[in-house]
């Protein structure tokens, strides 16, 4: 089943790589950065960019900020900044969003976002006209927030990323029970970055057989470009990577990020591997001509003349192909000659009687 995921673009397992740049908060607050990032994803080739539609109150409780829990957990452990601080600079505004989907629209690169609230999610669709809305990995078992994002019957794309199998099947079947059947999954591991034994690529098999109806993506945390390409070859459709213009920019997400010449190599090896993949049909695409250049015909061994009857030992097979074909040695062995012929000369049907 295919889903209709923007008004250009069918998406459906084994289709057309989508590529989606993950830009998140990598623009920290700066919507010239912001701008310069998607002329960087559109130039590497990417079909979208996205953002995050968070703010302060939408995703995180008062205990987290008062923890500080991020802080202390990864390589922003400072003392001159809160995790608040961060969440509010790094946020981007309804404004901010229209300006960047405006942007997107001059340079005909798809704009969408996360929604991680129903008025940020209503904004995406009513205000920008997203063509889609992604849903987090940390929604998957938010039920009601799902069961309103599935009434309004848009495209979701929603990353499994934190899930066992029954919150992945429940998070389905409330979306379908709810109206909404345009659904993409995004296979995903929610470690940044995760170990390559981590990431359990078959995972997303697993995904197609359980969800025929639906298309299987990758979203991927992984460092470097060998993984999302590696994911074609299972049929994925969608990728989606975080994205920055400098990993060793200050920032959430920079570090596990792909940089220009990543996403390039990417974009451009999903599609070489899709259009590597081809037809499930063996069958031999090389032309006559090629064939004959590298098969071999029947040779004689020795200058025979007419009226002779061929035996074994005068046959062996040489370039080029344009003779009788090897297979047909038994049907050659016992014919006669009805024409004189020099050794190394390629037998054809017309010179047997």
């Amino acid at each position: 089943m295919s889903i209709q995921l923007t008004p250009l673009r069918e998406i459906e397992n084994f289709g057309t790589p989508y590529v989606i740049a993950e830009i998140g908060a990598n623009h920290n607050g700066d919507m010239e950065l912001a701008k310069r990032l998607i002329e960087a994803a559109k130039r590497a080739g990417a079909d979208c960019v996205k953002f995050q539609s968070w703010s302060v109150e939408t995703v995180n409780s008062g205990k987290v900020y008062e923890d500080n829990y991020f802080l202390q957990d990864d390589y922003r452990n400072r003392s001159d900044t809160d995790l608040k601080s961060i969440v509010s600079k790094y946020a981007i505004t309804e404004n901010q969003l229209l300006e960047m989907k405006r942007y997107c629209d001059e340079l005909a690169i798809d704009c969408i976002s996360t929604a991680f609230s129903e008025g940020e999610f209503d904004f995406l669709i009513d205000e920008m006209n997203a063509p889609f809305v992604k849903v987090a990995s940390m929604d998957l078992n938010n039920y009601p927030l799902l069961s309103y994002f599935a009434k309004r019957n848009v495209p979701l794309v929603l990353s499994l990323g934190l899930s066992e199998m029954y919150e992945i099947d429940k998070a389905v079947r409330t979306l379908e029970e709810n109206g909404c059947e345009k659904i993409v999954l995004l296979h995903c591991v929610s470690i940044y970055p995760p170990e390559d034994n981590q990431v359990n690529l078959r995972n997303i098999e697993t995904l197609q057989r359980m969800y025929p109806r639906y298309p299987v993506g990758f979203s991927d945390h992984s460092l470097g470009t060998c993984l999302p390409v590696s994911s074609v070859v299972l049929g994925v459709p969608v990728i989606e990577k975080h994205f920055t213009l400098d990993k060793g920019m200050e920032g959430w997400d920079h570090k596990v990020s792909a940089d220009e010449a990543d996403l390039l190599e990417i974009c451009q090896n999903a599609q070489r591997v899709h259009a590597a993949m081809g037809s499930n049909r063996v069958s031999a695409i090389e032309s006559a001509e090629r064939k004959d250049a590298f098969r071999r015909s029947l040779v004689l061994t020795r200058d025979l003349k007419k009226g002779e009857k061929i035996v074994a030992s005068d046959l062996t097979a040489k370039r080029p192909g344009e003779g009788l074909k090897p297979e047909m040695f038994d049907f050659v062995v016992g014919r006669t000659l009805q024409t004189d012929l020099a050794a190394d000369s390629v037998l054809h049907l017309n010179d047997l009687v």
